[in-house]
């Protein structure tokens, strides 16, 4: 794998190999040494142009259990709000010797602009462009599911014959679009639920269904229900009467948390408006996996650290290493 861009061309041998890696670096991180020694002497530059707390110090903390140099670059207060290009930026890291660029960017398209471009050869890991894709967090979103259903023993299994209802912004969620490409070639059949004018316009070509009424979807008891934030930054327009409104009729209440069947599960990529999208009780409920998605999210971006820098050298089993070095 030489970078990871996208889940609409992703296919499913290297999803599963994600999802199956990422269990062996979740093994890792209940032993005692929790460090593993795989990517000593690599450099993981996270390239972030738009503000973010999880998923940057999520992917820091991956790169570091995996022994890896970090540099954080912030684009407030840096060369680039100076207005130096993303090309003399990434020819900077080429310089600085980066082996992956970790980048978020608010246009997009940037991750592979700067994956194909020539102007560096670092392995580049797309963590959210625009309204376009945020891959990893698809990728700890079905692993979630995955151990939800499946528990220990979910190497090697997809998600086929389960059912998953996104509920929200879908029009401005990257999130949304990475999971309806990625739980479709795992085999999961993916509902989209949003007010008419949160719908993209495209989404006659995407392999969903779309449905306007919450309730509705609900009736057919979803194995997952994920729960998206309402991007009021993204938005130059009213898209709904109130959020009073909006929460009326898209969000998770307890009444509705409560016509879930008992083994659903209640997902939100974070961070969360409680109170619109979804309320305390459904957040903070034992059906709730927000918290799992957050330490899942660390086990799936060691995992694609580790195939973009040291699976493609060595096809090894990454939890070896640990073994030896907890025996020195």
């Amino acid at each position: 794998m030489r970078h990871l861009l996208d889940t609409q061309t992703l296919v499913r041998e290297d999803a599963m190999r994600i999802l199956d890696v990422a269990e062996d670096m979740a093994d890792t991180q209940r032993r005692e040494v929790k460090k593993l020694p795989t990517l000593r002497g690599k450099t993981v530059v996270n390239l972030f142009f738009e503000d973010s707390t999880r998923t940057r110090i999520s992917f820091e903390a991956a790169a570091k259990r995996l022994s890896a140099d970090v540099i954080n670059f912030a684009a407030k207060g840096s060369s680039v709000s100076k207005g130096e290009s993303l090309q003399d930026t990434a020819q900077t890291l080429q310089a600085m010797g980066a082996d992956a660029v970790v980048i978020r960017h608010g246009a997009s398209g940037a991750p592979r602009t700067l994956a194909t471009s020539g102007w560096i050869t670092a392995g580049v890991v797309n963590a959210g462009d625009g309204t376009h894709e945020h891959p990893t967090q698809a990728l700890l979103d079905a692993y979630t599911i995955r151990k939800r259903r499946f528990g220990d023993d979910s190497r090697g299994r997809d998600l086929s014959g389960i059912s998953v209802t996104i509920v929200g912004d879908i029009l401005h969620s990257r999130v949304a679009r990475s999971n309806v490409w990625l739980l479709h070639t795992l085999g999961a059949e993916v509902t989209l639920v949003a007010p008419p004018t949160l719908v993209p316009q495209d989404v006659s070509r995407w392999p969903v269904r779309v449905l306007f009424d919450l309730d509705e979807a609900l009736a057919d008891g979803p194995d997952a229900l994920m729960m998206l934030r309402i991007q009021l930054e993204r938005m130059n327009a009213a898209y709904f009467p109130t959020e009073r409104e909006y929460s009326r009729r898209w969000g998770l209440d307890a009444r509705r948390l409560a016509t879930l069947p008992a083994d659903s599960i209640v997902m939100h990529p974070g961070p969360m408006n409680r109170g619109l999208e979804i309320s305390a009780e459904a957040a903070d409920s034992p059906r709730s996996t927000v918290l799992e998605q957050v330490t899942n999210g660390v086990s799936v971006r060691m995992a694609a650290l580790y195939l973009l820098l040291a699976g493609v050298e060595r096809d090894e089993d990454p939890r070896a290493s640990t073994q030896k070095e907890s025996t020195r």
